[in-house]
């Protein structure tokens, strides 16, 4: 009997070879390949779930142009992930040069952190890249988790104290913007010199010690239009930060720095000048600290 075992033994295995050869092949050819295997995180409570002009949620991470390069490092901002790897498709034999000329854009990485929530946002993106196609991004946040936790406090606060639920959602906007201006001094001396004792810069500047500058009051105004899922984004100049919203089905300006003048006084003054108007009355009002670049900022063309 022993002599007969050997020669099934190897019949059956034929067998299996021969009716899984397909299968059998392709495992061989993925390890062949080498395929990498994405690591997709899951989002954070901040992540924005629509897309713009400009950039769009990416789903698969994986690029075949310029664009999806872009979508890529935007996804990753908005997602909120503190690092993330893809890899360059051998189909697209640009895509290293083109994450090179990325990576060192900064003009072209702000505009992107731009339309990504400011507790998403970053304080400095690394971009890491080999021949092989691999591309890790660094990212370093704005806010620490000790603000987000202060400000937030602050904005339940005084959601709970000023918002109603019977309020419009224009009627909700102007409380904000009424609060945060009548709680906000102009932070004159980062504005001259860079330097300063508050972090006017950010939201924490305006929320939680009074003071700001045009990055300030644009990042606390964008958190309160967030909470009230209201689609927003930033708008940079090269000299200016300020807010666009979409409200009753159009993009509008909203800019409360410049709604919060600095009279000759050096009294607080309440202004509506740059309340929710539109691209043509902006013009009208000021155009050379709100010349923005169009190609980017599409929605208010």
């Amino acid at each position: 009997m022993k002599k007969y075992f050997v020669p099934m033994i190897a019949i059956i295995v034929l067998l299996l070879v021969y009716f899984n050869i397909n299968t059998i092949t392709e495992t061989f050819a993925n390890i062949l390949e080498s395929k990498p295997k994405l690591v997709i995180e899951r989002d954070n409570e901040y992540t924005k779930d629509y897309s713009f002009s400009y950039v769009n949620i990416e789903k698969d991470f994986v690029p075949y142009s310029y664009q999806d390069l872009l979508n890529i490092i935007y996804s990753a901002l908005n997602n909120g992930w503190d690092s993330f790897t893809f890899y360059c498709p051998k189909e697209y034999s640009d895509c290293l040069n083109d994450i090179k000329s990325i990576s060192e854009n900064n003009i072209l990485l702000t505009n992107i952190n731009n339309f990504v929530h400011p507790f998403n946002s970053f304080k400095n993106i690394k971009t890491i890249y080999d021949n092989s196609g691999e591309i890790t991004l660094k990212i370093t946040k704005l806010y620490s988790k000790k603000q987000i936790n202060e400000i937030n406090k602050m904005v339940d606060t005084i959601i709970e104290e000023t918002i109603s639920d019977d309020m419009s959602d224009e009627d909700k906007i102007k409380t904000i913007h009424d609060y945060i201006i009548n709680h906000t001094k102009y932070d004159i001396l980062k504005n001259d010199t860079g330097n300063s004792n508050y972090e006017s810069n950010i939201a924490y500047g305006p929320l939680i010690q009074g003071y700001g500058i045009c990055g300030g009051y644009s990042d606390a105004m964008e958190i309160f239009l967030s909470k009230f899922n209201i689609k927003n984004f930033k708008v940079a100049s090269k000299s200016h930060v300020w807010n666009a919203v979409y409200l009753n089905n159009q993009w509008l300006n909203l800019d409360l720095t410049w709604d919060d003048p600095v009279g000759n006084d050096n009294e607080d003054h309440l202004i509506y000048n740059y309340f929710l108007i539109t691209t043509e009355q902006l013009k009208n009002q000021d155009i050379n600290n709100h010349d923005f670049d169009t190609l980017v900022y599409q929605e208010l063309k």
